[in-house]
């Protein structure tokens, strides 16, 4: 499954920025594919993996502010031979947009 997620502390004294950082890496020591940009973080994995991940940021971000905010998408496609389909289908894409166009 690929989860897009943004997830900041509310609330609190400290720059969201340092907060969002220290997700952001447990994010990477995580393993998991992943990968950042400008509005969220996308990961690959099992459920279990994203649950205890998803909670690592939450618990983070719980020591900079007493409120947490967490956006999620989820694709879940389940069944064999659905792996690596985070660079899939970015390389998927950019394949498309590589080819010439009628017109």
């Amino acid at each position: 499954m690929i989860v897009a997620f943004s997830v900041a502390p509310v609330g609190g004294q400290h720059h969201v920025g340092d907060a969002v950082a220290e997700c952001i890496r447990a994010v990477r020591e995580s393993g998991l594919p992943n990968e950042t940009n400008a509005m969220f973080t996308n990961v690959e994995g099992e459920w279990d993996e994203i649950a205890a991940l998803m909670k690592r940021c939450i618990d983070i971000c719980e020591r900079h502010a007493p409120r947490v905010s967490l956006v999620m998408k989820l694709d879940h496609h389940p069944g064999a031979g659905h792996e690596h389909t985070l660079a899939y289908k970015v390389g998927r894409i950019e394949a498309a947009l590589d080819e010439p166009t009628d017109g």
